[in-house]
């Protein structure tokens, strides 16, 4: 039986990288899956120990989809590029920005918002998202049955982002920040702003609100991602999303992760 499953390799201002993979005869390794990387902001040395620890190598990666050029998201993509000969896929906007200052190899091809992209045995559907980059986009990936969404970097929820989350079976939602946290902590004024503006990232409550308007009875999984370490914690970002899940609503329950700034979280395997 086909296995969509997916693993945060490190989830936060240090690197992002999420690994998706479509095997299409259950775990047999005598049937190489489709592997994805959606982001790497990750170091080298950092991406060959994280993807050793889920069994593969960058060589086996098939492509890499950039969701927008900020370095901790797009910092271990060129060196990997450059290495490996990695397809990366991209908005003409977050490419652009990103080798502005240094050279690269064309892309594998252009990622546009509503314009599906197969790549083996997956099918990756790019939806824009407000943030401030060039032309940011995030994705829901597909093997055919199953749907994995992946939303972090955006500033506020808005009802294209959730009709474009529909149906998903899995979720990796950022909850960057809890609202007090930012508003009494150290950073200052403008960077606040920034952060809790249109154009920023989601707090704790605004995904909650995301997740509540993407339920529905297959959702198995969510994972709380991008946790800013100095303004949220982890207890603060599951309590919101439990709330939004316990409104009394008639659908199941999903399972609730946090991926960790520096090792993600492991494996979840949807079937």
């Amino acid at each position: 039986m086909p296995v969509l499953r997916f693993s945060s390799l490190g989830s936060g201002s240090s690197g992002n990288a999420t690994l998706i993979e479509a095997w299409p005869a259950g775990l047999d390794p005598a049937h190489s899956p489709t592997r994805l990387l959606v982001d790497c902001g990750l170091g080298p040395r950092r991406l060959v120990q994280a993807l050793a620890a889920r069994g593969c190598s960058p060589p086996d990666i098939d492509a890499v989809f950039v969701t927008h050029e900020h370095s901790d998201h797009v910092g271990g993509v060129l060196p990997m590029q450059r290495r490996y000969g990695t397809p990366v896929w991209a908005s003409a906007g977050t490419w652009s920005a990103a080798t502005s200052r240094q050279s690269a190899a064309p892309m594998a091809g252009l990622a546009r918002d509503g314009e599906p992209i197969r790549i083996g045995d997956l099918t990756l559907l790019p939806f824009t998202v407000p943030h401030d980059a060039a032309e940011p986009l995030q994705l829901v990936v597909t093997d055919g049955r199953l749907r994995v969404g992946v939303l972090t970097d955006l500033g506020e929820p808005t009802d294209a982002v959730a009709r474009a989350l529909q149906g998903c079976d899995a979720l990796v939602l950022e909850c960057n920040h809890d609202r007090r946290m930012l508003a009494e902590g150290p950073y200052p004024a403008w960077l606040k702003r920034r952060i809790g503006g249109h154009r920023g990232h989601l707090s704790n409550d605004q995904s909650a609100a995301v997740l509540d308007a993407c339920r529905h009875d297959a959702l198995r999984h969510v994972v709380a991602a991008h946790l800013s370490q100095q303004n949220n914690e982890p207890s603060l970002a599951l309590t919101a999303l439990r709330d939004s899940l316990g409104k009394g609503l008639p659908f199941g329950v999903p399972d609730l992760h946090v991926a960790d700034a520096s090792s993600g979280c492991g494996w979840i395997q949807l079937a």
